[in-house]
């Protein structure tokens, strides 16, 4: 019993027996989970001889489905079926079955200048090719205005209705992003003036994108918030935690980069299972594993390439400004910062009368670590389509 014990708690029999439990769910699933990520819509909109040009890229079999944002995937709605039938079809027969549906459509569409709604047609619909049912299918929708438009009156911009989350941006004649926002559900825009824009300046968009790398850990991060949890409660002190805060920080800002300008890039499901496994092996090694131990930076490292992979997924689902990559790419990274500081310092506020206590690791550390291992383990299981769909979405 005491070989088998001494086994259990080296850090090199958990990882193997982690990488085995992984490696095995994977090769179990003949193919990625069918689910579907709901991803923002993203709104492009361009003057064009006086009226408002608009292409919206999409996820139609979503919108046609009724799956709007309070689901995290197709998966996780009653209407499953429905958009896998949809996701099915090929475009002319997508096409078919937006065509009754038009009318709602554009009523979703809510655009007004100075208060007076700003009429909208239909001007066409592209569909892509897409034959691997295992990944979501982005139409563009396009439409105009019926009749020129007030430049420079007030606009504002909403889509209600079905819609998830959308990202407008308003485009120069150059493809240059004049405005942008992020947008909720059945959330109008700020008021903005077409005639008045000038290009964003690299402060303004450097300090938009703190805001949407620091939304996308808190509150959106749920996995990404639990995994800074597993770091806090395995330093005993302050030194050792911002050792791990930082590798990871330099960790991911590597994968950031190289992810979000195209040199890398993994299946988004894959990516996504690999961060679940890093949460059970942090969450494991907090319980077996001595506090000092010293493979812990080099593996905090490794997890945050894998980390990065996913910030940068985020990063292309939000799209970056043409010509203002650099903030753009340091803001959102920046904001990734800030939020896990936020994380750590609500962690130490929760914790710091108990950190010195006797029964901190019995008490606190063990069974929280042990909850997070056993929320990696599902979202494992989710992620790589194990998990049966009656039970998606817990979490």
């Amino acid at each position: 019993m005491a070989g088998k014990d001494k086994r259990l708690k080296s850090p090199m029999g958990l990882m193997a027996a982690l990488v085995a439990m992984t490696m095995a769910a994977l090769m179990s699933v003949l193919s990625p989970a069918t689910a579907h990520e709901l991803r923002p819509t993203i709104v492009d909109m361009t003057i064009q001889d006086g009226r408002l040009s608009i292409a919206m890229e999409t996820n139609l079999e979503a919108w046609l489905a009724d799956i709007g944002e309070e689901h995290d995937n197709t998966e996780d709605t009653p209407q499953a079926q429905t958009y896998d039938r949809l996701r099915s079809l090929a475009p002319g027969d997508l096409e078919a079955q937006f065509q009754p549906e038009l009318a709602a459509y554009l009523q979703a569409v809510s655009i007004t200048s100075d208060g007076n709604p700003v009429e909208l047609e239909f001007a066409g619909l592209d569909v892509p090719v897409a034959p691997d049912q295992d990944l979501a299918r982005d139409s563009i929708v396009r439409l105009v205005s019926a009749g020129p438009v007030d430049e420079a009156g007030q606009t504002v911009v909403r889509f209600v209705d079905r819609f998830p989350e959308t990202i407008i941006r308003l485009n120069g004649p150059d493809g240059t992003t004049l405005y942008s926002e992020f947008l909720r559900a059945d959330m109008a825009s700020a008021p903005f003036s077409m005639a008045a824009l000038e290009p964003q300046s690299w402060l303004s968009v450097f300090m938009d994108y703190i805001g949407v790398g620091f939304e996308h850990i808190v509150p959106l991060g749920l996995d990404h918030i639990i995994f800074v949890i597993g770091l806090y409660l395995f330093a005993a002190r302050l030194g050792p935690l911002l050792w791990q805060v930082t590798a990871f920080t330099l960790a991911h800002t590597i994968t950031l980069a190289l992810g979000a300008t195209g040199a890398i890039s993994l299946t988004p499901w894959i990516v996504e299972s690999i961060i679940a496994a890093s949460i059970v092996y942090v969450g494991l090694e907090n319980i077996f594993l001595n506090q000092r131990a010293r493979h812990r930076i080099a593996l905090v490292f490794a997890f945050g390439l894998l980390h990065g992979l996913g910030f940068a997924g985020v990063l292309g689902e939000f799209g970056l400004p043409e010509g203002q990559f650099v903030p753009a790419l340091i803001g959102f990274n920046i904001g990734v910062e800030l939020g896990q500081l936020a994380v750590i310092a609500a962690c130490f506020a929760l914790t710091f009368w108990a950190r010195n206590q006797s029964w901190y690791r019995i008490v606190i550390v063990i069974p929280v670590s042990a909850v997070i291992a056993v929320i990696g383990a599902y979202w494992v299981l989710e992620r790589t389509g194990i998990l049966p769909e009656s039970m998606g979405g817990l979490i």
